[in-house]
């Protein structure tokens, strides 16, 4: 009952923030010159800042990437950190153009809290993690575990159903940030961490013995991950969309960014042409210059190339392409023609 007044109220926000606003989103953008963009305190690999203070990552890309379509400038963004439990009080109110913090599409928050998710960055699905120590080798050797979860996700449900399905047992010690699991779980407080298996990955790989922490073989739960947007206002989503889509769509078409200048130019690939504006009107049916997509494919390359640069197997979180390779190469990313 708790999550469904929770719900309720987040969508009521939503309604007022959307009622009260004249402005198009992509103009309050514009009018401030920057996106503020609602990501994570800081998981490694998808969105945490530098010792230089400036934020990295397979999700801050995504951020970078939109506001180099609409504004012309990656850096044009103010990052808002956010908690599992603030992210959607934060994009309901207005605080953030849109939420790009490894955040599961649901249908709850879909239809009940009037999101709309703009695609899938990242296929995902919930893990544990355990110390080695343990002697544990199997999800299903946890009856009686304690259990760092995160609050304000869906992890805590499907925790519950997991467990209750196998018989069972767990106790949960709730955090509200990744650093507090962290900490909390290298403390003992916890003797397993469960979160989406990418999470749990970017998390080994911050700890001083990476290698004396197991991730066990089975997945429980689909995770799609992807940025959000507020609904009533289709032109941003298809904005935040289609940005999504260039990046994908780059990878599949073999458009980089040591490429892109020459490409842009334009290609004996119709679709090339069309997405990054050398032919067609693509941009102006956006509401944004006809290069939206060069710029936004020049912020941080195309989809392969951040991956491989933030998150992926020559980088200390190590994860595989797996589900989140192209379709032509048996994974399920898949962009809609540009045309």
């Amino acid at each position: 009952m708790r999550k469904s007044v929770f719900y309720g109220t987040i969508a009521a926000s939503a309604l007022l923030a959307g009622a009260a606003s004249a402005q198009s989103t992509l103009e309050t953008v514009q009018s401030n010159g920057e996106i503020a963009c609602g990501v994570s305190t800081g998981l490694a690999g998808f969105s945490a800042p530098d010792a230089n203070g400036v934020w990295q990552g397979f999700d801050v890309a995504v951020c970078r990437a939109v506001a180099a379509a609409v504004l012309g400038d990656p850096m044009a963004v103010n990052f808002v950190s956010t908690t599992g439990q603030t992210r959607f009080s934060a994009l309901a109110s207005g605080e953030i153009d849109m939420l790009a913090r490894n955040t599961t599409w649901t249908f709850s928050r879909d239809v009940d809290l009037n999101f709309t998710f703009a695609g899938v960055n990242y296929y995902d699905g919930q893990g544990f993690m355990v110390n080695r120590e343990l002697g544990v080798s199997s999800a299903m050797e946890l009856d009686g575990a304690t259990v760092c979860i995160q609050t304000g996700t869906t992890t805590e449900l499907n925790l519950a159903d997991f467990f209750r399905v196998n018989g069972m047992s767990y106790e949960p010690v709730p955090i509200e940030t990744n650093a507090e699991a962290q900490q909390q779980y290298l403390a003992g407080a916890c003797d397993v961490y469960t979160t989406d298996a990418s999470g749990l990955a970017a998390t080994r790989a911050s700890f001083p013995e990476p290698g004396n922490h197991a991730i066990l073989p089975e997945i429980i739960s689909k995770e799609p991950l992807g940025p959000a947007v507020r609904q009533g206002d289709d032109q941003w989503a298809d904005i935040v969309r289609w940005t999504l889509n260039a990046l994908i769509a780059a990878e599949e078409l073999g458009v980089t960014s040591a490429n892109i200048e020459e490409l842009a130019a334009g290609t004996d690939n119709p679709e090339i042409n069309r997405m990054l504006g050398s032919a067609g009107e693509l941009g102006a049916m956006l509401g944004l210059e006809n290069d939206w997509a060069v710029r936004a494919i020049s912020a941080a390359g195309n989809y392969g190339e951040i991956f491989a640069s933030t998150i992926g197997e020559q980088t200390p979180i190590g994860l595989a392409r797996g589900l989140n390779a192209q379709w032509t190469q048996g994974g399920l990313l898949y962009a809609p023609p540009f045309r």
